[in-house]
C-alpha cells in the first residue's frame, strides 16, 4: 500500500512538472492550448497509458465526416509507432443513423476488410445511393465476402446491440455533441471549431498530444526507476 501511494505521488509530480516544462519548451508557449485547441475529458485518467488509441467519432450519413474520411486515412498511412486507432459511430438518436452504426457494428465483429468503411462512403456521397434498411446494407457488405443472411441475423443479435449501447455511453460521456470528432486515449477531446479552422490542424494536434503523452510516459517511467 505504501509503495503505490509512493508511486502515485511520483507520477502526479511528474506530470506536474511535465505540465508546465511542456508549455515552456524552448521558452516557447505550447502550439496547441486546453480548452482553446482540446479539451480534457472530464473524469479521465490522469496517468499516461502505454498504448495509445486514437478514435474517429463518425457517421456514414455525416456530410463532413464523408470530407474528413481522407484526411483520416492519410494520417492512418504514417501513424506513429505505438498507436491505434478505431473508428466508434454515433447515433445521436436518429434512426436512419442508428442503422448505419449497427451495419458498422456487425461489419467490425464479423471481420468485414477496412475497404468496406471506404466504399460506404462513396456509395452513399459520390454514387448517392442511400441504403435504407438493413436488408440493403447486407446485400452492400455481401460483396466483401460476408453471408447476407448470416449479417442481418447478427445485426440483431445481443452482442451487436450490446456494443452499439457501449458505443453510445461512450460518446455521452466524452461529452461529444458533433461528427467527426476525435479521441486520444479516452483523455483529450478534438472538434473542429474557430480555434480549429481546419481537418489538418485537428490532425497535427493529435500529433501534439502523441507527443505529450509520449514523453509524460517516459518521465513516469524514469521516475518510477
Amino acid at each position: 500500500m505504501k509503495n503505490a501511494v509512493i508511486r502515485f505521488l511520483m507520477v502526479l509530480t511528474t506530470l506536474l512538472v511535465f505540465g508546465n516544462s511542456a508549455q515552456a519548451q524552448n521558452d516557447k508557449p505550447a502550439p496547441y492550448q486546453e480548452g482553446l485547441h482540446y479539451f480534457l475529458i472530464e473524469g479521465a485518467p490522469v496517468a499516461p497509458v502505454e498504448t495509445q488509441e486514437l478514435a474517429e467519432v463518425f457517421s456514414y450519413l455525416c456530410t463532413h465526416c464523408n470530407t474528413f474520411d481522407p484526411y483520416v486515412e492519410s494520417w492512418k498511412e504514417n501513424m506513429p509507432e505505438g498507436v491505434t486507432f478505431r473508428r466508434v459511430p454515433a447515433v445521436f438518436g436518429r434512426e436512419s443513423w442508428e442503422l448505419y452504426a449497427r451495419g458498422y457494428v456487425t461489419a467490425e465483429m464479423m471481420n468485414v476488410p477496412d475497404e468496406a468503411h471506404a466504399a460506404l462512403m462513396a456509395r452513399i456521397w459520390k454514387e448517392k445511393d442511400i441504403m435504407r434498411n438493413m436488408d440493403e446494407l447486407a446485400t452492400f457488405y455481401s460483396q466483401f465476402g460476408v453471408d447476407r443472411e448470416k449479417f442481418i441475423s447478427t445485426s440483431r443479435s445481443f452482442a451487436v446491440d450490446g456494443k452499439l449501447r457501449k458505443d453510445q455511453a461512450l460518446i455521452q460521456t466524452w461529452g461529444i455533441r458533433g461528427t467527426p470528432s476525435l479521441v486520444l486515449n479516452g483523455k483529450y477531446l478534438i472538434a473542429g471549431s474557430a480555434a480549429v479552422s481546419s481537418y489538418d490542424v485537428m490532425f497535427d494536434i493529435v500529433d501534439y498530444l502523441i507527443g505529450l503523452e509520449t514523453q509524460a510516459d517516459q518521465q513516469v517511467s524514469v521516475a518510477a526507476d
